[in-house]
């Protein structure tokens, strides 16, 4: 890396954390940044783990209440949801960079799409699934979606919101206690394999965590004083740029 580099994976770093803190997707803004770098495709996407890992770890400690009352209820939901984890990163670690290259714009579309169509996702599952969900049903979406969240994860969070709501945890903050509990699984698992695997380019990952943390706690401070309507079109158009540059690069 040279100065500009790190300047940028810096400046990319807390940008994304700030962006993680007020209104999630950051990975829509750290990921083409690693690329950009220099960074082949698969190892960008696994440095970009531990790249913003700061934002997602300062997300829990405020759960810690909900996580204790929850207690052993949490070992199903963890155990299914981290295999499903480690079968997507251990996907990434074995298939073949030019499929993952191809597929990185698809990712990012469905990443974007995830990001604008949250909050209705998550309440349309709700309703579709009502009383009659079945348990063993939620936790094959649970390990499904973890599967996705491990092999690279953009948008997963609002899915993982509406599953644990849907497994009987109708209060909100013990619904988002648990996809923070979960997204953290996935993080950490996915982290060491990729690390063992050798996947991660660390003195870029370093950066960007410096940033990440920084941007994670001024974002957490300011989210308040925020437009985040506006900061929310900001970032699905972004996204949905982003998205048709890749297109075009894999496919013109």
């Amino acid at each position: 890396m040279d100065g500009l580099d790190i300047a940028l994976l810096l400046g990319v770093g807390i940008i994304a954390g700030g962006w993680n803190a007020i209104a999630g997707g950051a990975t829509l803004c750290s990921f083409p940044v690693l690329m950009a770098v220099g960074l082949p495709p698969v190892v960008a996407n696994a440095t970009n783990f531990l790249a913003v890992a700061p934002a997602n770890l300062f997300a829990l400690p405020p759960y810690l209440p909900e996580l204790r009352k929850l207690g052993r209820k949490l070992i199903p939901i963890l155990s299914v949801s981290g295999i499903g984890a480690l079968i997507g990163s251990a996907l990434l670690v074995v298939s073949d960079p030019s499929i993952f290259e191809v597929l990185v714009p698809f990712l990012l579309l469905v990443a974007t799409l995830l990001f604008v169509a949250g909050e209705r996702l998550r309440v349309g599952l709700l309703s579709l699934a009502g009383d009659q969900g079945s348990e063993r049903i939620i936790f094959v979406a649970l390990f499904v979606v973890s599967i996705y969240g491990g092999y690279f994860g953009a948008g997963v969070g609002v899915i993982l919101l509406a599953l644990g709501q849907l497994l009987g945890f109708s209060d909100f903050h013990v619904a988002n206690a648990i996809k923070n509990a979960t997204a953290t699984c996935f993080m950490v698992l996915s982290i060491n394999l990729f690390g063992l695997s050798g996947l991660i380019a660390w003195p870029e990952a370093a950066t960007m965590m410096v940033g990440s943390a920084m941007g994670g706690y001024a974002g957490g401070r300011f989210a308040k004083h925020v437009n985040q309507t506006a900061l929310r079109i900001a970032v699905t158009v972004f996204g949905f740029s982003l998205s048709a540059v890749y297109f075009y690069r894999v496919f013109a």
